[in-house]
């Protein structure tokens, strides 16, 4: 796991206890970024590409270090600015020296605004830091009071450590029961005392003391929808920049380490088929040739450049002559090797795991060389659930608990194949969503007409699956029904209803036509596929904070943008987790359609394209089009899709002795969070192996059991040096 993390102090007094534990409090296995009073670390695996300072002070010009340098040893001044980019960031040298200059005058917004996926840390003088969410949520910032100031990290997990945070069973309860809805999880963490900076939000210390803003208003008018073509040439040109910027600055693999440079995920649809195609049009940078022994004093840079120890001054890059060792025949020349063939483009290790049928395949058709196609069979040590037959406790610890923990042994395999970097369609679905209560907002627009087309298409599903009354008649006499529903309901009145339904234990379980639970999407707050396994106890606590919220001010967002918004993140949290449960060791996961720019681009997108049926499809092709793809058939993406619940299936059935000894005693029932009866009669019931929905809510639960085995056995104190032994954290409410 990568984090950052600092803390803010405010006013010291001398002599203060807690004061001087800051002297010997600091992160094991970390590189300082900056030190004095607010100081700032990187820990783990980083590579020094990813690690961009830029100082300016006055009268000075902007100083930009890359890399593992050390601290700057000038001390800072009440008028030094510095800003801090870790990740992937595709801003050259002169735009982030251009951004901190802009950022004194108060303006963040354009600090994540470059291509890539990455954290901002900006510090104004000695007393003021600043902290910046991306829009999606997969690069989070937590914050949380600690030594009479405030201590941030890029994960909640350290901050925890730092301060001996028991666990919030109340949170757990919450992300368990309504996982999207922002009313019942607020901004906190399944540590009791730390808290998340909502997405989008920047966090401002200042004194010691946090301050939330959103630095990019949802709705606002810079997003307002446009017209089809528009949009989707924005969304071309924001996701084909996205992919061109981590292909161009891949770094090369490790020698004799097996693995390629680049690797594209073909396991999971058009999505991630559309990321492959879009890389594999790019050429790869070439590797870095050994400087040569006569090479000219300075490693043949280009006169009047000058590095020392990663230091880039003035905002400009250092470049290198191209030519070969100076021979010295001639003043001045170079002497360059003979004229050779040109090598055969690199190769993208493009992963399927387990499908030879479309879409993975039908991605590849027309032919592209640069992909060179791996269909894995990783057996059933690879299949969801493995660990349970091993040992629960033997996985990684994760910041968070996430399905994507009882999913971890098969996502490594297919990453395991992978490249050092490695490019998936994570997010896609959300990103370019139709999601259901979007048909509220069209009525809420005036424009009920454009109702027909989503609705037509869910009546031919439910007509072929149900017969012709349900999908004539009863399919769009519910889904319109609810959509007016939600168009004219109060946002109290809404919360009100959710919470009445929670303590009635009135929860969808899944059934029922594609309609009907599309029908069930239309509502401001509705519960998860665990909730139906909770404890009165714990469904009760969480109606408690819906009712709460509802006495706060309604969002000025449309319910159908809100709800969108909020399963954008989830999916963003649950990337996030997956890339701590199963990157491998120097490997760097990307998702390009979380980043700003491709989310911003798609909020362009007016919510009658969104949801006309195949939208997603549509606009993927689109987007290929525009990038010069014009060969791909015109079905392309639409043919039948694998059973995506297979695996989980065959997992459960293989690991039915592990659950059964993993719910004899777990700690959900001890921290009273589960209804332990209800949970056993479910897995004895052949039906959860069928619904999808029952699936996915067992996932959710043992992912939590396994997370919460971890944490109990984990050490306390593993994150940092110079912390008092407290004593350990139990369950608590």
């Amino acid at each position: 796991m990568r984090w950052l993390t600092g803390w803010s102090t405010g006013a010291p007094r001398a002599g203060a206890p807690a004061h001087e534990a800051l002297a010997t409090v600091a992160p094991i296995a970390a590189h300082a970024l900056w030190t004095g009073a607010n100081p700032l670390w990187a820990v783990g695996d980083w590579r020094p590409e990813e690690i961009r300072l830029v100082t300016l002070r006055p009268g000075a010009r902007a100083a930009v270090t890359g890399g593992f340098a050390a601290p700057d040893p000038v001390e800072d001044t009440p008028a030094t600015t510095r800003l801090a980019v870790l990740g992937h960031c595709g801003a050259t040298d002169a735009e982030l020296a251009a951004g901190l200059a802009a950022a004194r005058g108060g303006a963040v917004r354009h600090l994540t605004a470059w291509p890539g996926s990455y954290t901002v840390v900006l510090r104004t003088g000695t007393r003021s830091t600043l902290l910046l969410t991306d829009l999606a949520g997969a690069q989070q910032v937590f914050h949380t009071p600690w030594c009479g100031g405030t201590a941030y990290a890029t994960a909640a997990l350290p901050l925890a450590d730092l301060v001996g945070a028991p666990l919030d069973t109340g949170h757990l309860a919450a992300r368990l029961a309504c996982p999207e809805s922002p009313e019942a999880l607020g901004t906190g963490t399944p540590y009791l005392g730390v808290q998340r900076v909502p997405p989008g939000h920047v966090l401002a210390v200042r004194g010691g003391r946090p301050y939330l803003d959103p630095y990019d208003e949802p709705g606002g008018s810079a997003d307002q929808p446009r017209g089809e073509a528009p949009a989707v040439r924005e969304l071309t040109r924001a996701l084909l920049e996205s992919v061109r910027s981590r292909v161009r600055t891949t770094a090369p693999a490790p020698p004799g380490g097996g693995r390629p440079r680049l690797g594209v995920d073909l396991s999971y649809g058009t999505a991630s088929a559309t990321v492959a195609l879009l890389a594999a049009a790019v050429p790869l940078p070439p590797a870095p040739q050994p400087a040569s022994p006569s090479a000219p004093p300075g490693g043949g840079q280009e006169p009047g450049a000058a590095t020392a120890g990663g230091v880039r001054t003035g905002g400009a890059r250092t470049g290198a002559r191209t030519g070969g060792a100076r021979t010295g025949a001639v003043k001045g020349s170079w002497a360059r090797t003979a004229a050779q063939e040109p090598a055969a483009p690199e190769q993208l290790a493009a992963v399927t795991l387990g499908e030879t049928e479309p879409p993975a395949t039908l991605a590849l058709a027309p032919d592209t060389p640069r992909l060179r196609h791996t269909v894995l069979d990783p057996g059933p040590d690879a299949l969801p659930y493995a660990s349970l037959r091993t040992d629960p406790q033997s996985g990684r610890l994760t910041d968070e608990p996430g399905p994507e923990l009882v999913a971890a042994a098969r996502a490594e395999a297919r990453f395991d194949a992978g490249g050092t970097d490695h490019l998936t369609g994570y997010g896609a679905r959300q990103v370019l969503d139709g999601h259901p209560a979007r048909l509220a907002d069209l009525i809420r627009a005036g424009r009920p007409r454009e109702l027909l087309p989503p609705v037509a298409a869910l009546a031919g599903v439910d007509r072929a699956a149900a017969g012709v009354l349900t999908g004539a008649l009863r399919t769009p006499l519910t889904v319109v029904r609810a959509a007016h529903r939600l168009s004219r309901i109060r946002y109290a009145e809404a919360l009100d209803d959710a919470a009445a339904k929670l303590t009635a234990r009135h929860v969808p379980d899944g059934g029922g036509t594609a309609g009907h639970r599309s029908a069930g999407d239309l509502a401001w707050c509705v519960p998860g596929p665990a909730a139906r396994w909770l404890s009165d106890d714990a469904l009760s606590a969480v109606a408690l904070r819906l009712r709460l919220a509802a006495r706060r001010p309604a969002p000025e967002e449309h319910p159908g943008a809100r709800r969108a918004r909020h399963a954008l993140h989830r999916q963003a949290h649950s990337f996030r987790t997956l890339v701590h449960a199963a990157e491998q060791p120097g490997q760097r996961l990307h998702a390009p359609f979380l980043d700003n720019q491709v989310v911003r681009a798609a909020r362009l997108l007016p919510d009658d394209v969104r949801l006309q049926p195949g939208a997603r499809h549509a606009l993927l092709h689109a987007v290929l089009t525009g990038a010069g793809r014009t060969d791909l058939p015109p079905d392309w993406g639409r043919g039948p899709r694998p059973d995506r619940t297979a695996p989980a299936r065959a997992g459960l059935r293989l690991a039915a002795d592990g659950l059964a000894e993993l719910f004899d005693a777990p700690l959900l029932a001890e921290a009273g969070l589960i209804d332990l009866p209800a949970v056993r009669a479910g897995l004895a019931d052949p039906a959860t192996l069928r619904s999808p929905h029952a699936l996915a809510g067992l996932a959710d639960l043992v992912s939590t059991e396994l997370w919460l085995r971890r944490v109990r056995a984990r050490r306390h104190g593993a994150c940092w040096t110079g912390l008092p032994q407290p004593t350990h954290p139990a369950l608590t409410s």
